[in-house]
């Protein structure tokens, strides 16, 4: 063959690597009354074109450039056949491949149909890199979208890196791009490499990568999802039927990188498979019933804390690969304990390599900065309003609870996404089509996404972080809420904790904040939360913000803790908080371990495990959590001795009374209230000596009197410890047996 087929404009652009429609001239096509095989390799001196069914069947190519770009002239065929490519390297090298342009096209209409509309809820089985056999060859499919890119190659260690070698087929009407490579195996390393529409060129991670390397190294990882095989079938069976609003949800909040470290390996964090084993074991030696994870996705920046994703179908590599990270999953679920993760679709970091301008267009944010970009956090706005961005969200949420059975996902920053004017000035946004600061985009995302989790994986839960007083956060989308399972109480917190930091001798002055969160308690399904944010940036550990000397200061700790667990709403604790951590939180390194040899620390852990104990077996404490029918006050207005005294009582019609005397003063002959008769034991005792207190206490419980007092026809005359709660659980007596009178027959008597 002495003369090329190919005309010098598509060589220009091949070899300019700016080509639109590379399947249109590479691999095998018609070139007059001949077969042609097109090959670009800039890595290979020499090409020779083999059939696939018989080896001895082959066509030297002819160099046609320098830059590596060749031709096979097939003249004893007219039918097109399988073929592949013996490639000779600059070194002497040889290796044989199939020829990537020699396959047809794998996304079908429909695939493409539901993107575009934004419904393709399997999306992740389509999107990223996909090992699979294809024309009987084995290799790896990639797809992805970027439809203002010129051009779009796959670039890997297989390849040199060189975007001219792999470019890949797009599909004009969706904007997305494919191409499956034979020979790549698992391992292999990736990122895609776009020429933008302005011609800048591009080095991008795969949105849709389902392992990917961290920090200052960004490329995906080649990995097979399909090999694990789960151990939790009777988990997932039963969690179907789940309803979280009437069960106990105990939530020990975890930040893998800083629970616990290994000081003799260089301080590195354990690993997906060690908190299969530690983390998890301590969870259910505590009682808690969930784990929270902060999030999991693959991000940069470990000092983001996992809040600043780029890998949103990533667990990070960090601590394993994606079926250690199963693994772990599978060993809580096989213990009873669910699996929470927290998941950012509010926004994303400007990392070059991320989903910032990703095909050199403000494709997945806003090109407003006014409307995508968040001033306070350095980072950008997904558009809600483009159907493919919502659909690439919805996706991974459905990925994370369908392929890592993941049991519930806390929505990171939901106010956020709800206001246009989120922390800005007049000026500096935009309001919605009807004048409003409401995000209308988002909270339709909002609600679809809720939709679709719950009716696509009846009993699990999502959870929003959302601090304003929107109405109907965890009400049903059908009855004009978001469709959240459950809200974080993030009033409850501010106000408990600013109570919690006074000198109790001001707590009398300070009573409204602890009885304001009754008001509005049944409004939404509520956890109560002392999470990772409250323990950061100055505001000091729980430990150290409680007012007065070392014993007070754990008695106030151990008080606040049973008050929670009394109070309306789900629970939960940040790590460390359990036993008492001195020092705020660091993500740098581990948690002061070594605190809980001490009496105090471990009284402190000893107290969450017992409350998490009672709270799981009471169901006064969850059955009607949401409900004003299952709390009462008995008195909240004894403000001059900060004393409250309240009931939680239960579906099953158990009562249980508490009592929280927020000062250091024993109260003798302190009497209270009771709703009946009975016998009331003692079941919380805060200042018990076990926890590290002064074992005031009432010992054992107590008969209720038939004294009327505060509304309740019978009362208790408590000792009230100081800095303490008690609670008691009603025993009522059993009813009294009725005497038996039997008269004998009396044949005398009429009709006898």
């Amino acid at each position: 063959m002495n003369h090329r087929t190919l005309d010098d404009g598509n060589l220009g652009a091949l070899l300019g690597a700016h080509h639109g429609d590379p399947f249109a001239v590479l691999g095998m096509h018609q070139a007059g009354e001949n077969l042609v095989v097109r090959v670009l390799r800039p890595d290979a001196c020499a090409v020779v074109v083999e059939a696939v069914d018989d080896p001895a069947r082959s066509y030297p190519a002819t160099r046609f450039h320098d830059a590596g770009y060749f031709e096979a002239l097939i003249g004893d065929s007219e039918e097109r056949f399988a073929y592949q490519l013996r490639f000779t390297g600059h070194n002497g090298d040889e290796w044989t491949e199939r020829d990537p342009y020699s396959y047809g096209q794998l996304l079908g209409p429909l695939d493409l149909h539901l993107f575009a509309e934004g419904n393709h809820w399997q999306l992740y089985e389509k999107f990223g890199a996909h090992l699979m056999e294809f024309g009987g060859a084995w290799g790896c499919f990639f797809t992805v979208w970027a439809p203002n890119a010129q051009r779009v190659s796959v670039v890997g260690d297989w390849n040199n890196w060189d975007g001219r070698i792999h470019p890949m087929r797009k599909h004009p009407g969706a904007g997305v791009w494919e191409i499956f490579i034979p020979g790549i195996r698992e391992g292999a390393h990736y990122k895609f490499e776009l020429k933008g529409c302005h011609g800048n060129l591009l080095l991008k991670s795969d949105p849709f990568a389902f392992y990917a390397q961290h920090s200052q190294s960004t490329a995906g990882i080649v990995f097979d999802l399909h090999r694990y095989t789960w151990a939790d079938q009777d988990w997932m069976e039963s969690r179907k039927s789940k309803e979280w609003q009437r069960t106990p949800v105990s939530i020990y909040e975890v930040h893998l990188g800083s629970w616990a470290r290994v000081p003799e390996e260089g301080n590195r964090p354990l690993s997906y498979l060690e908190f299969a084993d530690r983390l998890l074991n301590y969870v259910c030696e505590m009682g808690f019933t969930h784990i929270e994870l902060m999030p999991v996705a693959e991000h940069p920046f470990d000092g983001s804390w996992g809040y600043q994703v780029t890998g949103y179908y990533a667990p990070t590599s960090r601590f394993g690969n994606p079926d250690e990270f199963r693994h772990f999953v599978d060993k809580c679920h096989q213990r009873g304990i669910a699996v929470i993760v927290d998941w950012v679709p509010g926004h994303f970091p400007k990392d070059a390599h991320g989903l910032a301008e990703f095909d050199g267009t403000d494709l997945y944010e806003h090109a407003d900065p006014r409307q995508g970009e968040h001033a306070d956090w350095g980072t950008l706005i997904f558009n809600y309003g483009r159907n493919e961005v919502r659909n690439f969200l919805i996706a991974n949420a459905l990925f994370w609870l369908e392929q890592y059975h993941i049991d519930g996902l806390r929505v990171d920053a939901v106010a956020s996404m709800l206001y246009l004017d989120y922390s800005r000035q007049p000026g500096e946004w935009i309001p919605n089509c009807f004048g409003g600061r409401e995000n209308l985009e988002a909270i339709h995302f909002l609600k679809q996404f809720n939709e679709v989790c719950y009716g696509r994986n009846p009993g699990i839960v999502t959870i929003a972080e959302e601090s304003t007083a929107w109405p109907g956060v965890s009400r049903p989308t059908y009855l004009g809420g978001l469709g959240f399972g459950l809200k974080w109480n993030m009033g409850w917190m501010h106000d408990f904790l600013t109570y919690m930091a006074k000198d109790p001798i001001h707590r009398r002055f300070h009573q409204g904040d602890i009885t304001f969160s009754l008001l509005y308690a049944f409004h939404e399904q509520f956890v109560l939360v002392l999470s990772h944010d409250e323990v950061v940036h100055g505001k000091r550990s729980l430990l150290d913000k409680m007012p007065g000397d070392l014993w007070q200061k754990f008695a106030n700790l151990r008080m606040f803790y049973a008050w929670m667990f009394a109070h309306p709403g789900k629970k939960l604790l940040f790590q460390g908080g359990e036993f008492g951590q001195w020092e705020e939180w660091n993500h740098e390194k581990s948690l002061d371990w070594h605190l809980a040899q001490y009496p105090m620390h471990d009284g402190l852990r000893r107290l969450v495990q017992h409350l998490n104990w009672v709270y799981k077996n009471e169901p006064a404490l969850w059955s009607m959590d949401d409900t004003y029918e299952g709390f009462e006050w008995i008195d909240f207005h004894n403000a001059d001795d900060s004393v409250v005294s309240f009931i939680r009582k239960g579906s099953d019609g158990s009562a249980l009374v508490f009592v929280v005397n927020a000062t250091p003063v024993v109260r003798e002959w302190y009497r209270v209230g009771a709703p009946g008769e009975g016998w009331y034991e003692e079941i919380i005792n805060t200042d018990a000596e076990t926890y590290g207190g002064s074992n005031v206490g009432n010992y054992g419980g107590q008969h209720a009197e038939p004294i009327w007092w505060q509304g309740k026809s019978h009362s208790l005359t408590l000792r009230l410890p100081p800095l303490a709660v008690v609670g008691f659980k009603r025993n009522p007596y059993p009813p009294a047996p009725q005497e038996v009178v039997v008269i004998e027959a009396d044949t005398h008597l009429p009709g006898v």
